[in-house]
């Protein structure tokens, strides 16, 4: 039988991959490796690394593997948009350089890309690659999160097409919380706000470094607390301080947006 993924690129259904990097070193490597059997049936038209001015061989990786290399400043918001501005492919994916797609992910995004009448973004579950109850636990909440109220986490990856992207906006150069402002848009510019964001069954998996180190319910209680303090309008900016616990008082003031509580990678988890 042949394999259906092959007609992607006859069809002119490709996909621009952008990440966005800083110090990513070995994470890099896995993250692209595990690209490659869908660059090989034609899934991808190109992998765009946007980096924030890496010291470390992140850059070397990505020329080994052949990715397109844009260099600006640090912020993944301005990243993911450096990146997604010089993309040429019909379909964009988001993904974070320390995230993995499970086996199977290209067929998934075939079937969501060629169905007619599909709502124009997707993402992935959420996996933590740590195994045991903690990371369990949390990788359920996002799921379950997703799913009821349509606010993945950037971890989880975006795949969208490049002319519901640009019709929203794109992503704005926040230094925090770039996804949720995304998300925010999509929902607004859907009818009803809920149903603009399809689940790919294929895995996002990605590392719960951040939840080991500072632990698990810290972490998660810091996140919450930041998402809080997004929604009642501090500037992401501000909130930065208390993300990587060097201020508990933000500045207040208005950011301009409004929505129900939403995720974030580097952004929060909850």
């Amino acid at each position: 039988m042949r394999d259906k993924t092959k007609t992607l690129g006859e069809q002119g259904i490709m996909i621009s991959v952008v990440i966005p990097t800083l110090n990513a070193g070995p994470a890099l490597l896995d993250t692209l490796t595990a690209l490659l059997p869908a660059n090989d049936r034609g899934v991808i038209r190109e992998v765009i690394i946007s980096d924030g001015g890496s010291s470390d061989r992140t850059l070397a990786i990505a020329d080994d593997a052949g990715a397109v290399i844009v260099e600006g400043p640090r912020g993944r918001g301005q990243q993911l948009r450096a990146g997604a501005d010089i993309a040429r492919g019909p379909w964009l994916l988001f993904l974070h350089a320390d995230t993995i797609l499970e086996t199977g992910w290209d067929e998934a995004a075939f079937k969501f890309m060629t169905i007619p009448g599909q709502c124009r973004a997707a993402t992935f579950r959420l996996k933590f690659a740590e195994s045991g109850l903690r990371p369990w636990l949390v990788a359920l909440g996002a799921n379950l999160r997703t799913r009821w109220r349509g606010l993945p986490y950037g971890d989880q990856g975006l795949l969208i097409s490049r002319q519901h992207y640009d019709a929203v906006g794109g992503y704005a150069p926040l230094p925090l919380f770039e996804d949720v402002d995304l998300i925010d848009r999509l929902q607004a510019a859907w009818p009803g706000g809920d149903g603009c964001l399809s689940i790919l069954s294929p895995r996002a998996i990605t590392s719960a470094e951040r939840y080991q180190r500072d632990g698990y319910i810290s972490r998660v209680l810091k996140n919450n607390r930041c998402i809080r303090l997004y929604r009642k309008g501090v500037p992401p900016a501000d909130i930065l301080e208390v993300y990587y616990g060097r201020s508990s008082t933000p500045t207040s003031g208005r950011h301009g947006k409004a929505a129900a509580g939403g995720p974030g990678q580097d952004t929060p988890q909850s």
